[in-house]
């Protein structure tokens, strides 16, 4: 039980009321002695005014008068002449005078914290004034055993009730507690097990229903929570699904390119130039594709390939990708630009890289067909001492917010109808395979542009220089 989040409330609840209870205590305990002295004064001033009305009092009725008032001798002072009223034996020397006139907080709790500390019984003096102005002092001696018992009484009598008040404070607190938040929390738990046991099952995300404010925050953020999981659980079953469907696909297409690929060795021997133009295209792409379900089916539905690092003229892939899509330009009004160094060598996966170049310039030109107006897409690079830097930009009409919110988020970043969303995906996998980065620079009504990092770290100043 003291384990528990109650068990330890209530614990803490006992001891922090009882702290209280000690600390109001000590001003109680010095409130009692004041009051208990000036109730002796008081007394006394009454046995004073019984013999001052008649002074044939007997000894007998004196010692039962301060017998009464708990005191030794009263000393009442008035007209100024100071007289000594009642008066008994006194056992022992007074050892301390208290004056109840100037007494203030601070010292009526040292005097009586003195007195609870001391257990011998002393004489003490008493000085105070008298009630209704029945004279200008009055003085008392009495003992302090009975002061200090009465003052135990009382203190042991508090205590008894701070701690019965304490406990039932406690046990108020710890049912509510138990009531108003553990089963609240206990609930919240029970719902986090049972979605533990089926996370792809919606019905089992937790519902807020806590009347508490800071128990309905965590039960929302829970519930946002419960459901993008749930979420991302399905689309990795899809993506699952989808592997093995693009694995079997692959195994046929890889048939189908290897029959097609052995009619284009045939058109490489044509006289006609045109043919003679193309083929080599053709061949490149026919290759690239076999190359494509070959690396599908041999590293798995889930995972690129790692990249096979080369050196390579970057110059030459950029042309086969520019070349590629001026054939699918067709009749719209789409110019390509290229600034790529002739002598640029970089090391990378050739095959890899112009999937990433690729896809970038192919998105650029379906944007700009989408939009019907004429455009610009460029291709560049540069160099310096850490990393190679290649810049795809056009002038098309900029990614929609959603795409920028999803960009490299597979089936929610895609733009054009019935685009999976996929091909950023792939290419940001591909370039981290590298080591690099690939990030959107600007987007908007003037163009987008993209910009792929490789970095030159592992590379050794000759192979740089190479």
């Amino acid at each position: 039980m003291i384990t528990s989040l109650s068990g330890r409330f209530l614990l803490l609840t006992c001891v922090f009321v009882v702290l209280a209870e000690i600390l109001v205590l000590v001003p109680s305990v010095a409130r009692f002695r004041e009051d208990y002295l000036l109730d002796r004064l008081e007394r006394s001033q009454i046995a004073s005014l019984a013999l001052l009305a008649d002074d044939m009092i007997s000894p007998d009725i004196e010692e039962e008068l301060l017998r009464n008032a708990e005191v030794y001798n009263v000393v009442l002072r008035r007209d100024e002449a100071r007289q000594l009223v009642l008066s008994s034996p006194v056992p022992q020397p007074i050892s301390e005078t208290f004056d109840l006139r100037e007494a203030t907080a601070p010292i009526l709790i040292h005097d009586a914290l003195r007195l609870l500390m001391d257990s011998e019984n002393r004489v003490i003096r008493v000085i105070g004034s008298p009630v209704r102005d029945a004279g200008q002092l009055i003085e008392i001696t009495m003992p302090t055993q009975p002061l200090r018992t009465a003052m135990l009484d009382y203190a042991l009598g508090v205590l008894v009730l701070s701690a019965t008040i304490s406990l039932l404070t406690a046990l108020l607190l710890f049912l509510s507690v138990r009531v108003f938040l553990m089963r609240p929390i206990k609930r919240v738990v029970s719902h986090v097990l049972s979605y533990a046991e089926s996370p792809e099952d919606s019905r089992r995300v937790i519902e807020p229903q806590a009347g508490i404010r800071e128990l309905r925050d965590v039960e929302e953020a829970l519930q946002t929570l419960q459901t993008q999981l749930t979420a991302a659980l399905r689309q990795k079953e899809r993506l699952a699904q989808l592997g093995g469907a693009v694995a079997k696909i692959s195994h046929d297409l890889r048939n189908i390119l290897t029959s097609a690929q052995l009619f284009t060795d045939r058109l490489e021997v044509s006289e006609d130039p045109a043919v003679q133009r193309l083929a080599p295209k053709l061949v490149n792409s026919i290759t690239r594709a076999v190359h494509l379900c070959e690396s599908t089916l041999a590293f798995g539905k889930a995972e690129e390939p790692a990249p096979q690092l080369s050196h390579i003229r970057l110059a030459d892939v950029v042309g086969d990708v520019i070349d590629s899509e001026r054939l699918a330009v067709g009749d719209a009004d789409i110019s390509f630009a290229e600034d790529i160094p002739a002598t640029l060598m970089l090391r990378a996966d050739q095959e890899q890289l112009y999937r990433v170049i690729s896809n970038l310039v192919r998105n650029a030109r379906q944007a700009i067909v989408t939009s019907g107006k004429p455009g610009e897409i460029a291709v560049a690079a540069s160099e310096d001492d850490e990393a190679w830097i290649i810049h795809v930009t056009d002038t098309g009409p900029g990614l929609p917010p959603k795409a920028r919110e999803f960009l490299f988020t597979a089936f929610q970043g895609g733009v054009r109808k019935g685009g999976s969303g996929l091909g950023l995906v792939i290419s940001a996998e591909l370039i981290r395979g590298h080591g690099g980065t690939l990030k959107l620079d600007r987007t908007g009504p003037e163009g987008t542009e993209f910009t792929i990092l490789l970095p030159k770290g592992g590379l050794d100043l000759s192979e740089r220089r190479a």
